[in-house]
């Protein structure tokens, strides 16, 4: 797998876009005919309600048009599949590229027990299904997985001791995502990225029960391959 990395921040958007509930064929189509890495970060981030995240192939060049279309079909079918999984939610966001891509969210809530990196037994057959019915039928996908806590402190900790340790549980539970879904048959060459968040990037009120519960939570992006975009290009996607 490759090497694991703590990112500090997520990129954000700076401008304004509008969207209606558009298929990612038709987003696609829009947004792949000339968008380079900046401009579809900013995308990214406002189709994931502001929520963006650096996910991406180095394809070094905007991908055209019709090679954004024809991503946007394979991404709309994935989103389908990923719909069909109990405890995922499903997304259509961006990626660096300008390109559809998927993002699937699982509550932490669902996944573990508080202050655990144990998997429970319905969220390893949810993930069974997932890496089955989505990851392992769309392997010319990339995967990068991110693990995010809530602010809330540790029993005798310190306020800087509970951000590490919350670091370390999101790290942890992202690589216990990882690592079932190895377990299940996806390649390693898939996964290109786990990388624990702690309490970096809330999508929910902190100081809230419900919005703590969401704030808990494991993100799993589906993107573009280089090789996928290079089928595209060609017009054998």
């Amino acid at each position: 797998m490759k090497s694991i990395k703590i990112m500090s921040c997520i990129l954000a958007a700076g401008m304004l876009f509008t969207s209606c509930n558009m298929s990612n064929t038709g987003k696609g189509a829009l947004i792949g005919g000339g968008s380079g890495a900046a401009v579809g970060a900013g995308l990214g981030a406002i189709f994931g309600k502001g929520k963006g995240a650096a996910i991406g192939a180095a394809v070094g060049a905007a991908v055209g048009t019709t090679a954004g279309a024809l991503i946007g079909k394979k991404m709309d079918k994935a989103a389908e599949q990923a719909k069909q999984v109990e405890g995922a939610q499903v997304e259509q966001v961006t990626d660096n590229n300008g390109l559809q891509a998927v993002k699937v969210t699982f509550d932490s809530g669902i996944l573990f027990s508080t202050s655990s990196s144990n998997l429970s037994s319905s969220a390893k057959s949810s993930l069974s299904k997932f890496a089955n019915d989505v990851l392992n039928q769309n392997r010319d996908m990339d995967v990068t997985i991110y693990g995010y806590t809530d602010n809330q402190g540790w029993k005798n900790s310190t306020a800087e001791q509970s951000y590490q340790k919350n670091l370390n549980l999101s790290q942890e539970r992202a690589q216990s995502v990882a690592s079932y879904l190895l377990a299940c048959g996806v390649s390693t060459n898939q996964i290109k990225s786990v990388q624990g968040m702690g309490e970096a990037n809330p999508i929910a009120d902190n100081s809230t029960a419900a919005g703590r519960q969401e704030n808990r939570r494991v993100e799993i992006y589906l993107y573009a391959s280089q090789q996928m975009i290079q089928q595209a290009e060609a017009g054998t996607l």
